[in-house]
């Protein structure tokens, strides 16, 4: 049965950054978190092949589908373009996704990450598109869409040549709307123009936009005095005409409940919010915290088993917070037992993955210098 794209949950639960435990994901917390999300009456759930090491389906068939009534909430998964080799792929990894999940059917399906060379490229070869609309004949998906990391360029023409296309998945938040290599603001305008609904990732950009430096939290607090930063960011985007469901990886009860706060008391942005947002971009552009959202993708293929987004991390403590002494510690600790900066022999894997573009190898380099002398 077709879904109503236009009367969407505007708040989407992605389960990509879940709550952990002894280094698995602790379903009994997730489970509360499931509930009191839908006691809220929103009931949209991304997951991915890739996300949490794999398990991030399984996951949501212990937390979401043996839980509830299949037909009250909607189930999002992706198919990713590294994984595949083979036009057999394809159906041995959808296979296992609805195996992993517990279900018959995935209410939205996308192509994870599109974006310009390798996996545009692989989607393509073995004829993605026409392969997931047959998928959707056989009734297996409701749905279909991709995620798209590339560029403007890019997304015009995957769109000429794919109209059965129904909604795009962008990232797009206050900090990356004119961001040069993300581009957020030139993707929206595209979609919007073509009428085409948008689901939105990375609204708080990982976290980035939820721990600010205390000038920037002042000019929230002189407007909002008892607003969460994160309650800005999902505010930013809710704003915005043509935004199908904004994606929360919400990685805690607390930001469960200051999520399902904002967007079920939502209030649309005033001008004087928006001239607050305009001076906190300012001031966060005005540092040089690596762009890092957490995503993890460039640690699933590392032959060194470096925690690349924990090092960036602990790098932000001191580019952002300029407390080199705390992002030291930091560092000691995520690589303990790991793979260490100093330990990347330059393959390049991560900076093929990364969404963001970042230049892994030099920052990682930098890394190394700065925190293992």
């Amino acid at each position: 049965m077709s879904i109503e794209l236009n009367k969407m949950p505007k708040l989407g639960f992605g389960l990509m950054r879940l709550p952990t435990k002894d280094g698995e994901v602790d379903l009994s917390r997730v489970c509360t978190m499931v509930d009191a999300y839908m006691q809220a009456g929103l009931n949209y759930f991304d997951t991915a092949y890739v996300y949490h090491g794999g398990k991030s389906e399984t996951v949501a068939r212990e937390a979401i589908v043996k839980r509830y009534p299949r037909d009250s909430f909607y189930l999002a998964t992706k198919l990713p373009a590294w994984s595949i080799k083979s036009a057999e792929d394809r159906d041995r990894i959808f296979s296992e996704q609805l195996e992993r999940a517990g279900v018959g059917h995935f209410d939205f399906y996308l192509l994870h990450s599109l974006e310009d060379g390798y996996n545009y490229d692989t989607y393509e070869r073995f004829d993605c598109f026409s392969w997931a609309l047959q998928k959707k004949a056989e009734g297996k998906i409701t749905h279909f869409g991709f995620s798209f990391h590339g560029s403007p360029e890019l997304l015009e023409k995957v769109l000429d040549l794919h109209p059965e296309v129904e909604f795009v998945q962008i990232q797009l938040n206050y900090l990356d709307w004119d961001n040069p290599v993300v581009q957020s603001g030139a993707l929206y305008e595209i979609l919007r123009r073509r009428g085409i609904p948008m689901i939105i990732m990375e609204p708080v950009k990982g976290g980035t936009l939820a721990n600010l430096s205390e000038d920037a939290e002042a000019v929230f607090r002189a407007v909002r005095p008892e607003a969460s930063n994160a309650s800005w960011a999902l505010r930013y985007v809710a704003s915005l005409d043509g935004v199908m469901t904004i994606l929360s990886g919400m990685s805690t009860e607390e930001q469960m409940q200051d999520n399902l706060g904002t967007i079920t008391g939502f209030e649309p942005l005033t001008d004087d919010d928006r001239q607050a947002i305009d001076k906190v971009r300012r001031i966060v552009m005005g540092s040089d915290a690596i762009g890092c959202t957490g995503c993890s993708y460039c640690t699933d293929g590392c032959p060194m088993n470096i925690p690349i987004p924990d090092i960036f991390k602990a790098e932000n403590t001191d580019r952002v917070y300029k407390d080199g002494w705390r992002a030291k510690g930091r560092y000691q600790s995520y690589t303990e037992g790991r793979g260490k900066a100093s330990d990347c022999i330059g393959c390049g894997q991560c900076e093929g993955v990364c969404p963001q573009h970042l230049p892994i190898i030099e920052l990682l380099r930098g890394s190394a210098q700065k925190y293992e002398s």
